[in-house]
């Protein structure tokens, strides 16, 4: 990207924080629902499900709890906040704000970018937001300051991926509900994974699904770096799926944004 395609995305991105700023309810939206699932999970079905999920060492049974459900709970957190950047690039859309870009000299890629990167800055502080309430529920971590600029790379790398499946969504919706309704099945998929539960509790079939679909792999390492263990192959496994979607996404939503621009 040349310095003048960054000085617009730059700017673009400023318009884009300004419109968050003004509507701080969209980062406590985002937050309010993944607290509301780790409260519910932690207090009122912690004490039957911590049965089936081994205590890291050193831990009490209360506090195990939360250190196992955090990182699916932070993944939930990040699916609930692309929905808005799906809202805001559907609404750029239908608004005209893409045309009247285009009357301008500018180039195109900017216009994606910004929403990208104010959707990074978004996600971010909510997640600061839900590890700040997990911290006063009694999470702790083992993990150095390696092991946490590891979990903060890879939540990256995932805010990344759905942020780029959402501008698909923006862009090829038809309606605002449309745009919108693409992250149910991103919240819902951390259920049938190891986000909650160990996969060896699940019946066969559903026990397979969660066992060879991306979020258990990042979770099982998000889990692992903030408990300071061993990652093993798991790591290497949830970046490859990161990686190799990142790649189609951004791919895909360049090609839609070039046809319904021009």
């Amino acid at each position: 990207m040349s310095t003048h395609a960054l000085h617009e995305t730059a700017a673009l991105t400023r318009r884009s924080l300004r419109h968050v700023l003004r509507s701080p309810d969209t980062i406590v939206t985002t937050a309010v629902m993944p607290i509301a699932f780790l409260l519910l999970f932690v207090y009122v079905f912690g004490g039957a499900i911590e049965a089936g999920v081994e205590s890291p060492a050193g831990s009490s049974g209360g506090d195990a709890y939360v250190d196992y459900l955090l990182p699916g709970i932070l993944l939930i957190t990040i699916a609930t906040g692309v929905a808005y950047t799906a809202y805001r690039v559907f609404m750029d859309l239908q608004g005209g704000m893409v045309e009247r870009l285009r009357s301008m000299p500018i180039s195109r890629a900017p216009v994606l970018w910004a929403h990208v990167l104010t959707s990074l800055a978004a996600i971010l502080t909510s997640l600061a937001v839900v590890v700040g309430v997990a911290v006063l529920m009694g999470f702790r971590s083992e993990a150095d300051l390696l092991g946490w600029l590891a979990v903060t790379g890879i939540l990256v790398l995932v805010a990344l991926v759905l942020t780029w499946l959402a501008v698909i969504a923006g862009l090829s919706a038809r309606s605002l509900d449309g745009a919108t309704a693409f992250s149910y099945p991103l919240i819902f998929l951390p259920f049938l994974s190891s986000a909650f539960v160990p996969t060896a509790t699940m019946p066969g079939p559903v026990r397979w699904f969660a066992e060879h679909q991306p979020v258990t792999s990042v979770v099982d390492s998000l889990r692992a770096l903030l408990a300071g263990e061993p990652v093993g192959g798991e790591i290497w496994v949830a970046l490859a799926w990161c990686v190799g979607a990142l790649v189609l996404a951004y791919t895909v939503a360049v090609v839609l944004f070039r046809r319904r621009v021009g």
